[in-house]
């Protein structure tokens, strides 16, 4: 592998470019490492890819940019990157990944639900009283 692979991962409002290289095993986060990036939960959330493709990653450095969106929406984006990217790199896990969790593969396109017009929330409607 001369070049470097590049994959995106989305979900919500956060959007994940992972740029994944010949390397010593690395996974750097916005310019922090994986041990310091982000609550426990959320590390161990992003490293689900990692440790199931541990033999291919630890040849691997694995560089990811994300933006926008809030903490989890991030940590899911991160994750979706890293294991298409996985993916492009080795064919193999394809198959691997699809099995354990299929959103490690297909971006999960739910969103926020839109606000209507004169009411405070979502599916909230405007109470009406006849006294």
């Amino acid at each position: 592998m001369s070049k470097a692979i590049q994959a995106r991962g989305k979900r919500k409002r956060a959007v994940a470019r992972a740029t994944v290289q010949k390397g010593v095993g690395q996974v750097i986060i916005n310019g922090q490492s994986l041990e310091s990036y982000g609550s426990h939960m959320i590390r161990l959330r992003i490293s689900e890819p990692l440790v199931i493709a541990s033999d291919v990653v630890k040849k691997l450095n694995i560089s990811v940019k994300v933006n926008g969106g809030g903490e989890h929406g991030q940590a899911d984006a991160v994750r979706l990157a890293i294991a298409r990217a996985l993916v492009q790199h080795d064919d193999k896990l394809k198959k691997i990944f699809d099995q354990y969790d299929r959103l490690l593969l297909v971006a999960d396109v739910r969103r926020k639900e839109v606000c209507k017009p004169n009411d405070s929330k979502a599916r909230a409607k405007r109470q009406k009283s006849y006294r």
